[in-house]
């Protein structure tokens, strides 16, 4: 995640720079590469010359922990092997598929950008930080990624890990305004060495995640502790507090002759985040003056964070269509799934939650999985004994 940062003034209004001398960058840069070869950890985008995977993991880590992106790094692969397998398939399919990672504008610029490459570039991603630029989507961080990674250009990345260990480096305060962000791109392509860019960039930014951490970092094992100015954390700018909110969602089902139904609802094509995407119905969160029936608890109680914010989420077990209509804070965009499908359709990451807790949607592949899947309507728990 890229974060700005300002400078420091001195009476000309010109950024104070404490500089690393030549011979302290060339320490800086061995030391780096060697605890590199023996500490990477094995990633599944590492040691690859490949655009395209280079291109996706970089977009899929954007603002996302390296756990999540492992999760769905190798399935997104094997449904979309290429560019132009990405290019030609359905919004819908690519969405499914990158279901559990949140912030899903990153893969409908993906998807977007993928169908410009193959109908301009005859599906090859240009080889330079510059060409990479004009497209859509890429910016000047995941330019240099890709351009540095998987064509060897020597140009820096600078994102937040690396600006991090920059700033204790250097013995910087974080602040904000670009002369410092300009300044930290300037030292960080200084430290890039003309061969093997990619892994020196790679190598930077797993020091920052691994080593140089926001909080407690791990100084004692740190490959540039003598040359560092702070050794230990540094004064950063006040985070905004995360706001909370209470939420509740309905859960209802069918059993079918063939199979199990899930009520699901689309969210509005307009919305500003998660646009045209499936989850459960909302419900509000006030007591309502109707006879909706309700399992005397929620189901399920979960936490889900998004974008600043976490949700304290209820799900509670409606017996029918109508009733889960009635209730919900929309009662249109409605419509029943086979849970057998659930898996290829684009779900919210808080539905796939709520689905893999109550049995209703498989695990992925590694971890055990549930046996039995919930019924609330007809035969279930929360029968009513109303039509569905």
């Amino acid at each position: 995640m890229k974060l700005l940062h300002a400078s420091k003034k001195s009476s000309s209004n010109s950024i104070a720079e404490p500089a690393l001398t030549p011979v302290q960058r060339a320490a800086f840069e061995r030391n780096l590469r060697l605890w590199y070869e023996q500490n990477a950890r094995a990633l599944p985008w590492r040691g690859i010359r490949n655009p395209y995977r280079t291109w996706l993991s970089e977009v899929m880590l954007q603002q996302t922990r390296v756990n999540a992106v492992l999760e769905h790094y190798e399935r997104f692969l094997r449904r979309f092997p290429t560019i132009i397998s990405l290019a030609l398939a359905p919004e819908d399919e690519v969405l499914a598929q990158w279901s559990g990672l949140g912030y899903y504008r990153r893969a409908r610029m993906l998807h977007r950008t993928a169908k410009l490459v193959v109908e301009e570039y005859g599906g090859e991603l240009p080889s330079t930080s510059v060409g990479l630029r004009r497209l859509p989507g890429i910016g000047a961080y995941t330019a240099a990624a890709i351009a540095s990674i998987a064509f060897g250009e020597s140009i820096a990345v600078v994102d937040g890990n690396v600006e991090r260990v920059l700033l204790r480096v250097l013995g910087l305060p974080e602040t904000s305004g670009a002369k410092m962000a300009e300044f930290l791109e300037r030292t960080a392509n200084s430290l890039t060495p003309r061969r093997n860019a990619g892994d020196h960039n790679q190598a930077m930014m797993e020091l920052g995640a691994t080593i140089c951490t926001p909080r407690s970092p791990r100084c004692a094992e740190c490959p540039v502790f003598g040359l560092c100015r702070t050794r230990g954390e540094h004064p950063t700018l006040e985070r905004s507090p995360m706001r909370s909110e209470r939420v509740r969602y309905a859960l209802t089902t069918r059993r079918r002759v063939d199979g199990l139904d899930v009520l699901l609802q689309r969210r509005s094509a307009k919305a500003s985040l998660m646009a045209n995407m499936l989850e459960l119905p909302q419900l509000s969160t006030q007591k309502s003056a109707g006879e909706l029936v309700l399992l005397e608890e929620p189901l399920l109680r979960v936490r889900h964070s998004i974008v600043g914010t976490n949700y304290y989420v209820e799900v509670v077990g409606i017996a029918t269509r109508r009733d889960a209509a009635k209730h919900a804070l929309r009662s249109d965009g409605l419509e029943w799934v086979r849970v057998t499908k659930l898996a290829e359709l684009p779900l919210t990451g808080l539905a796939r939650k709520v689905l893999r807790r109550m049995k209703l949607m498989k695990l992925p592949s590694g971890l055990p999985q549930q046996e039995v899947p919930l019924l609330i309507g007809r035969g279930g728990r929360g029968a009513t004994g109303k039509k569905a």
